[in-house]
């Protein structure tokens, strides 16, 4: 069943970024949806049969553009509702000692995450989510195909997740 759905998710790839794109009013960030849709799907889709894989794909992806634009909305309700403060009023942008402690923790994990992570997984990933080079990049920057830079790219980034959530 993985490797239909990796097959289905490759071919409709480009058709999901537009559809993406048109919610979310920006190609990176229906790179980003899609992306996360996809981590979604494969694990749905794992040992189970789906009636309509590509309905089920398309439906993901724009309850997860939709999620972001409605958290986009409330994120600049707050803020416009807070810019009649004075200085003296707004919150110090400092992160508390407690997150910071939790933040570096969570980045040693990460980093020693992406460590443990084959080097070809570990380019894919570094270009592919630090660097914010298309999957188009990342694949002739490692001269594979692009379905083939995505698994990487997925598979790198379920790694890091497993190893911050075991930790939790």
């Amino acid at each position: 069943m993985h490797s239909d759905t990796t097959t289905l998710f490759v071919e409709h790839r480009a058709a999901l970024v537009e559809y993406a794109a048109r919610i979310v009013g920006s190609r990176a960030q229906a790179e980003d949806v899609v992306q996360e849709a996809w981590l979604r799907f494969d694990n749905a889709a794992n040992g189970r049969f789906l009636d309509d894989p590509l309905s089920y794909l398309y439906r993901i992806v724009r309850n997860i553009a939709l999620d972001g634009c409605r958290k986009v909305a409330r994120e600049r309700r707050h803020i416009v509702g807070r810019v009649d403060r004075t200085v003296e009023e707004r919150p110090s942008n400092q992160p508390s000692p407690e997150a910071h402690s939790l933040h570096r923790e969570q980045l040693w994990l990460v980093r020693e995450a992406l460590a443990e992570l084959p080097e070809r997984t570990r380019i894919a990933l570094r270009l592919y989510r630090l660097e914010g080079r298309t999957l188009k990049d990342v694949a002739a920057h490692l001269g594979i195909s692009i379905g083939l830079a995505h698994k990487l790219v997925a598979e790198g980034v379920r790694h890091c997740q497993k190893r911050l959530h075991r930790r939790n």
